[in-house]
């Protein structure tokens, strides 16, 4: 596999990474409502779950999405409900004038992890790519299939971490004068509601 390829496949992802979406709504949400370690945790587990599509990539399991259309649709609802639902929790949260949690009191990490992992997967950007794009750069003819998609998996994880890393950390530093008004929780809000709802519409307009 040529440098030229890699760079191009860098170029790709870089783009689809850092168009906002479901997982830079989870971290930036965890990034301004548990401070920086829990924006972090969430970004492990972005980069988590993001290793599971290139595996879920190199060995044909997206291939099921494409003979199977109804699951993609459900993959689409389900991950639109799942950010929309942490949103209505951050609205409620806001409207009661709960305290934002700070990183002594957020919740554990592995959580956080866990959660940002199950965000990834159920993200349906990843599976658009998974199918469109990915296999496009596994060429047999160029050595083992699983060593190309190792390097390029090593790629998205590497660029996952960078741009969603740094969301988390400028996030964590502009939400600190307003978290403690309750803006941040209710703004942040706001967004995970709004971005559920665009992406089932956008799913439907497809």
């Amino acid at each position: 596999m040529g440098n030229a390829t890699l760079w191009l496949y860098f170029v790709l992802v870089f783009g689809i990474i850092a168009l906002p979406g479901l997982d830079m709504a989870y971290v930036l949400a965890n990034a301004l409502t548990g401070g920086s370690k829990a924006g972090l945790a969430a970004v492990a587990g972005i980069v988590a779950g993001g290793i599971c599509h290139i595996a879920m990539g190199a060995l044909g399991v997206a291939a099921i999405v494409r003979l199977w259309p109804a699951l993609f649709n459900l993959l689409l609802v389900a991950g639109a409900a799942y950010i929309g639902w942490i949103g209505w929790h951050l609205l409620r949260a806001g409207a009661t004038r709960l305290e934002v949690r700070t990183e002594a009191s957020a919740q554990p990490a592995s959580s956080v992890f866990l959660k940002g992992m199950a965000t990834c997967l159920l993200n349906p950007k990843a599976y658009v790519f998974m199918l469109a794009v990915f296999p496009q750069f596994l060429k047999p003819a160029e050595g083992p299939i699983w060593a190309q998609a190792t390097a390029l998996g090593l790629i998205t994880a590497g660029t996952q971490a960078g741009v969603y890393g740094g969301v988390a950390l400028l996030a964590q530093r502009a939400g600190g004068s307003l978290a403690a008004s309750g803006l941040a929780t209710r703004a942040v809000g706001m967004l995970l509601v709004g971005t559920g709802v665009f992406t089932v519409v956008q799913g439907w307009q497809a």
